[in-house]
């Protein structure tokens, strides 16, 4: 591994070169144990504790099949379904495995009694598989989480209708909090060169998940002048979502839990921030039975920053907590889209409010391969940054991962993985200096 990390850091080593290099028979990765998927079985999930299941092992380098690429990892990042692979819920990931190895003799080697973690990374291309054309042995890179077989119709037209579409790292093997990870090369996209290793790994599945469910038009398709509705506007998605709505012209209504988050988003350019602890929203009168007056409480909050409007669109992750309120603030033929449910799966609300007044509910998971392209694009040319707040050491991922999983974070949490240290890995200074005050918004808060 080091005379790879050395070719890395020289700058100046060829394709060629990395060609060249010999590739360990192993590598350090952040593994689950599938002999210990029980192993939090009757806690509560906040009791549940990454730091006891994330195991750093030293794994076989996985064989390298057809349209496939090995990548040296500097930097990964932790995103919630680290933290949901680390819990075992709602289910175990080796139940993910198990039927992907299923599928073919090549992806059984991802059927395996340990789960290599990640679904992101910035890092070298070290080798490509037969047919590959497009990338090579040094190229810098960062990676998407969409895995897709297309050997069906379906998935032809949006890659996210593939009926084998999976996330890497999550419902696959070998992902990005490693020193190598194993990718299809269709999931590669070219690493920003004003960022860093750990700015350039932490976007990916975020930026382009929330890209897709605000943008595109297989989301929300958000328009100039749209009022747009962000839970958790400065956590890992709502980060994101806040710098489409600005830089896309509409107006974002930024809800946050802290003055902290609140003075994030200040700092991303938001002005109409609702701190929902400072106003002391209850949305539940109990376990079973929401209150529809904090409904109206909180829409009338709205209506204080947009001039009397509604909401045009909702940017729905946290779930079962909000979503009743969700529906309620949405304006009269507005969407609710929504991802994720972090605060639970089974949502409830008043279907009344959602007939009469024909909103629309749009799930949306991940992006096509043509969303991540945009989205990536559009952080490589300084339009939209990077929210990354702090930085662990590989052997540190499941204090990252813990602290996810209580919330303590803001934007997102970053890994280092091969990179030695943080701050390497810019080959474009001048674009970096115009945008360093952007890039470093969550750090200096």
């Amino acid at each position: 591994m080091q005379e790879i990390l050395d070719a890395i850091l020289s700058g100046d080593a060829t394709s060629a070169d990395y060609a060249a290099l010999a590739l360990p028979e192993s590598y350090r990765a952040v593994t689950l144990h599938k002999d210990e998927e029980q192993m939090f079985a009757g806690l509560a999930s906040r009791d549940k504790d990454p730091r006891k299941s994330l195991h750093l092992d030293d794994v076989p380098l996985p064989e390298l099949g057809p349209g496939e690429a090995l990548v040296a990892v500097m930097a990964s990042s932790v995103n919630y379904n680290t933290v949901w692979s680390s819990i075992f819920e709602p289910v175990s990931t080796f139940g993910f495995l198990e039927r992907y190895g299923r599928l073919s003799p090549l992806t059984n080697r991802h059927d395996l009694p340990y789960h290599v973690l990640g679904s992101d990374l910035a890092g070298v291309v070290l080798r490509t598989g037969a047919g590959v054309n497009a990338w090579k042995p040094g190229d810098e890179v960062v990676a998407h989480c969409l895995s897709v077989e297309l050997e069906s119709p379906d998935g032809h037209n949006d890659t996210m209708m593939d009926p084998e579409q999976r996330i890497w790292g999550f419902e696959t093997n070998f992902g990005g909090l490693a020193q190598i990870a194993l990718v299809k090369t269709n999931q590669l996209l070219p690493k920003p060169k004003h960022l860093t290793w750990e700015e350039a790994a932490s976007p990916g599945l975020v930026n382009s998940t929330a890209y897709r469910q605000l943008v595109s038009r297989n989301g929300a398709g958000m328009k100039q002048g749209d009022n747009v509705l962000i839970w958790g506007a400065s956590g890992g998605l709502g980060s994101y979502a806040t710098q489409y709505a600005l830089a896309g012209g509409a107006t974002p209504i930024c809800v946050v839990s802290s003055p902290q988050k609140a003075e994030i988003c200040r700092a991303m350019g938001a002005e109409a921030i609702i701190d929902r602890s400072a106003e002391g929203y209850r949305f539940w009168k109990d376990e079973n039975n929401q209150d529809p007056r904090e409904w109206k409480r909180f829409g009338s909050k709205i209506r204080e920053f947009t001039g009397g409007e509604d909401v045009d669109i909702v940017f729905e992750h946290p779930g079962r907590e909000t979503f009743g309120a969700s529906v309620y603030v949405t304006r009269k033929g507005g969407t609710i889209v929504t991802c994720a449910s972090t605060s639970g799966y089974m949502h409830q609300y008043d279907n009344r409010y959602l007939w009469m007044s024909l909103k629309r509910i749009v799930g949306s998971h991940f992006a096509n391969y043509r969303e991540a392209f945009e989205a990536n694009r559009l952080v490589a040319k300084g339009k939209i940054h990077p929210t990354l707040s702090k930085v662990y050491a590989l052997e540190e991922t499941g204090q990252a991962a813990l602290d996810v999983h209580h919330n303590k974070h803001q934007g997102k949490v970053g890994v280092l993985c091969l990179a030695p240290q943080e701050g390497l890995g810019v080959r474009n200074h001048e674009l970096r200096e115009q945008h360093l005050t952007k890039i470093n918004a969550f750090r200096d808060i």
